[in-house]
């Protein structure tokens, strides 16, 4: 009875429109006065999700990020990417997925991917002659390379609500490989559909041109390597890393670029606390809701479940990645992470995969449903800066999530993909 309530509760939550945080907070709450806990329990329970030290590192990658997309940054790489894949058949696409790739790796967030890569690209490749619903599309998708490509602090989070154990150095690493190939994937279907519309190629600006893009966007890209090496290097840790980036992001974007304008910092400082808050009050509320999700045995039950239906490990992923995609399509990717590590990572555990493997699966499953209705932040967000209606965008989606699917389905039953990086540098 204890378990209906709590998912009662969040179930009436969420259908009233409640934010995901405040629906589980309210929900754990309700089952612990049921089972005659103290309502001291609950914020007990919360505080302790957030008393994490590696939870620093959120802010930090949060301002790194903010500071280059309100730094310029994003217009480098625009050009980098621009010089060295433009001339690609349907070249402004491949510069639109090529730059999510390298904007990924700095800011770690697809939403603001798409808002600084978007703003651009889009209303470019609407005057270049590509349909509207296409070049929305090809910007939507991409974008998911931001919380699979590290630094991600999505990564820290499942990093946290797998209990810790779990080395977040390992877990940038897994999300190397996976993330280039899901671009590349993306690559290939903006490419046939480029052949087949006739889209056009990009001249090639020269060698020197290619030369003087690739080093003005250097440095930018040298902020993912100050995270990223530093904490593999051992000379940081995840959080002192993160600090590093954000202090060397605003170093280049003030004292180098001189592009970082007082106005800018202000608002990126206070887009990253907005962020840090949510992020945080979320994991607070999500630690006591997986709490009693432990209490009542969840885990264990939904295991025994999925293993009664087949013990065949290719099915059994393939039932977690199904319910891992409609999952998605109606919550919110951080809450999902908070709820669904503790659940299914001890079935993947069971079934010999690596606890990073499944790390970067999640996430692969969960950022495609930032690009679906009917609650895909990124579908929305990329439908408003192109001015194109969802509905138009949605009948044309579906090859870029062909892709994306086959970019899982490889990430899932091909370990070589994931921990291949991770192996050669343990």
């Amino acid at each position: 009875m204890g378990l209906v309530i709590l998912l009662g509760a969040f179930a009436l939550g969420i259908a009233a429109g409640m934010p995901v945080a405040f629906a589980m907070g309210i929900a754990a709450a309700s089952a612990f006065l049921f089972e005659g806990f103290p309502m001291l329990i609950t914020f007990q329970r919360a505080m302790a999700g957030v008393t994490v030290f590696s939870l620093l590192a959120i802010p930090f990658f949060v301002l790194a990020g903010e500071i280059m997309l309100h730094g310029g940054i994003a217009k480098r790489l625009l050009g980098f990417a621009s010089a060295l894949v433009g001339h690609i058949k349907g070249g402004l696409a491949m510069v639109n997925i090529f730059s999510s790739m390298l904007f990924g790796g700095i800011s770690g967030s697809a939403v603001a991917d798409i808002s600084a890569l978007g703003s651009v690209q889009i209303p470019l490749m609407k005057e270049r002659g590509y349909r509207p619903d296409f070049a929305v599309n090809v910007t939507i998708t991409s974008s998911i390379a931001g919380i699979i490509i590290p630094p991600s602090h999505n990564m820290i989070i499942f990093a946290v609500a797998a209990g810790g154990g779990i080395s977040i150095s390992k877990l940038f690493l897994a999300g190397v490989i996976p993330g280039v190939l899901m671009c590349l994937c993306l690559a290939v279907a903006a490419y046939v559909l480029s052949l087949k519309h006739q889209y056009p190629a990009e001249p090639f600006p020269g060698v020197a041109a290619l030369g003087r893009s690739s080093l003005q966007a250097l440095p930018g890209l040298f902020t993912a390597v100050i995270i990223i090496g530093g904490t593999l290097s051992g000379v940081f840790t995840v959080t002192e890393s993160g600090a590093f980036g954000a202090i060397y992001a605003l170093l280049l974007t003030t004292l180098h670029y001189r592009s970082l304008s007082w106005q800018g910092f202000r608002t990126a400082v206070a887009s990253s606390v907005r962020t840090t808050a949510m992020v945080m009050i979320l994991i607070a509320f999500a630690s006591s809701f997986a709490y009693l999700l432990a209490l009542y045995q969840v885990p264990s039950k939904l295991s025994d479940l999925l293993l009664a239906i087949s013990d065949n490990p290719i099915v059994v992923l393939l039932m977690i990645n199904v319910i891992l995609l409609l999952l998605g399509m109606i919550m919110d990717m951080a809450a999902l992470i908070l709820i669904c590590t503790p659940i299914f990572l001890p079935i993947a555990k069971s079934l010999g995969m690596a606890p990073e493997h499944f790390g970067i699966m999640l996430l692969v499953n969960l950022g495609i449903g930032l690009c679906t209705p009917p609650v895909g932040t990124c579908l929305f967000i990329g439908c408003a800066v192109g001015k194109v209606k969802i509905e138009d965008a949605l009948r044309t989606i579906w090859p870029f999530y062909l892709a994306i699917l086959f970019a899982l389905i490889l990430v899932t039953y091909f370990p070589v993909f994931t921990m291949w990086l991770p192996d050669l540098m343990s």
